[in-house]
């Protein structure tokens, strides 16, 4: 079958996702762009679950620099100074940008912004929005900012299916069976949460977008550091998304208790500290509380209603009941490499937010900097496109190419490239999925993620190797999809 040619929006830029990288990207463009979003605008978009914020220095006792310390250190080395520099330098005005667009962040009595602290951070700089519901107050906001930007159209129900590649320049895409020809394409469509068993990621996040681009010959970087939230609510073997517990709980004093009543890790550790320690507490058997009984006086819910209701749909109140947490996937650090504007190795292929892989996290990323990023990444591609001129998009396609999508790796995932992780199970993944990656978009992620974390022989950030448990020489792994090793027999991997 021929793909059905969308001729009336030929060299518009298109935009994959239409979450915050997206909707940025989409209102900081100068001109006509067309964004794809695979379900109704705002919903299942990972940037509507984000509860903590956005992080700036807005304080009368913080800084930028101070910013970038913070984010330097919890990047364990292997974040890209130019770009942290660059990031938190921004950050002031993106939250200025964003009041302006109508978002409502809280505010004390005095009129000052409402300033949380959480983990790793030196000083409280998170800029938050209906307490907890800071990603969907957000994204409200620049909703309709969108559907009053005539320019803007938005196809719902519709996903980047795959690139249009030719000599390593873009000639168009396929959304589906419809082909778009264009010279511009921006991969905005979020992270790889989903490939895992637990994870505070929507169902749809699965890394899809990195593997269109990795297809299509992009490279892909920092792939095995995949962070897991120490706090999301543990709701046994229930499937499905797992509610998150805010770092700001923690900020605001709460403890991490075990059945005894007994604290047992530093709450403000970072993010990849706090998740080893709970899940050793409960490989040892324990069970694992976030007590949040005293610290907010009885008035959990007005602080934290988001998760007080998702705590109410499992029999808990926060304010008589320590909070039942574990660990679950909650961010990716890699995704399609990409230089400061935006632009990855191919021509005419961008990538912002969470997709990308912009040095900013390096090997841990700093909690509420993804929204900044998805805010900030968005503007500096727009900024990057509205500079130059597009070459004309005429070329005819045929049908996109056949690829299923349809097993489920999380159980094997979550044992095998979860958060203690070691050479032989790292290697059985990677011949688990390699066996189905030439035909499978999500093994091909998995296995990307298997073989970056089996090169990275260390231990550092959110990825911790028990056979390699020092640290070595700093570097980082970028790959192509020719690196992979996927042409062996399926005989070899069964």
């Amino acid at each position: 079958m021929s793909a059905e040619m969308l001729t009336r929006y030929a060299g518009w830029p298109v935009i994959a996702g239409a979450g915050l990288a997206g909707l940025s990207t989409a209102l900081h463009l100068d001109g006509p762009c067309v964004v794809l979003s695979p379900s109704p605008l705002g919903e299942n978009a990972a940037s509507s679950l984000a509860q903590g914020g956005i992080a700036a220095a807005l304080g009368p006792d913080d800084s930028p620099a101070l910013h970038a310390q913070d984010t330097l250190a919890a990047g364990a080395g292997l974040c890209d100074p130019a770009i942290v520099r660059t990031m938190t330098q921004a950050a002031p005005d993106a939250v200025c940008t964003l009041l302006e667009w109508g978002v409502p962040f809280d505010r004390h009595t005095s009129g000052a912004l409402d300033l949380h602290l959480e983990a790793a951070h030196s000083r409280a700089r998170i800029a938050h929005a209906a307490g907890d519901g800071s990603g969907a107050a957000i994204m409200r906001a620049l909703i309709a900012r969108v559907r009053a930007t005539p320019r803007i159209i938005v196809l719902e129900g519709a996903s980047l299916r795959a690139l249009d590649v030719h000599e390593n320049r873009l000639r168009g895409i396929w959304a589906g069976l419809s082909y778009i020809p264009t010279s511009a394409c921006v991969i905005a469509s979020g992270g790889v949460g989903a490939l895992y068993a637990e994870a505070t990621s929507p169902s749809g996040n699965r890394g899809l977008g990195l593997a269109i681009a990795a297809r299509a010959g992009a490279r892909l970087a920092d792939m095995e550091f995949v962070q897991f939230h120490p706090t999301a609510l543990d709701i046994g073997d229930r499937p499905g998304r797992r509610p998150l517990v805010s770092e700001a709980v923690r900020g605001a004093g709460a403890a991490l208790i075990d059945e005894t009543g007994e604290r047992f890790t530093d709450e403000l550790a970072s993010r990849d500290v706090v998740s080893r320690a709970i899940a050793a507490h409960l490989h040892e058997g324990h069970r694992v509380f976030l007590d949040a009984r005293k610290v907010l006086a009885g008035h959990f819910a007005q602080h934290f209603p988001t998760i007080a209701a998702s705590c109410a749909a499992i029999g808990i109140d926060p304010d008589i009941h320590p909070i039942p947490v574990r660990p679950a996937v909650h961010y990716h650090m890699g995704g399609i490499e990409v230089d400061a504007r935006g632009r990855s190795s191919i021509s005419g292929l961008w990538a912002a937010g969470e997709a990308a892989c912009t040095g900013l996290h390096g090997a841990n990323r700093l909690a509420s900097n993804s929204l900044l990023e998805a805010f900030v990444t968005g503007q500096s591609v727009a900024q990057d496109l509205n500079a130059i001129s597009l070459p004309n998009a005429h070329h005819v396609a045929d049908a996109p190419p056949a690829l299923t999508s349809a097993h489920d790796y999380g159980r094997l995932m979550s044992a095998e490239a979860g958060i203690l992780r070691n050479e032989a199970g790292l290697s059985k993944l990677r011949r688990r999925l390699s066996s189905d990656a030439l035909q499978d978009d999500h093994a091909l992620v998995g296995a990307f993620i298997a073989h970056a974390a089996l090169q990275r022989r260390e231990s550092r950030g959110s990825h911790w190797r028990t056979d390699y448990p020092e640290r070595a020489a700093p570097h980082r792994n970028s790959f192509i999809l020719a690196d992979l090793p996927l042409h062996a027999t399926s005989l070899e991997y069964a």
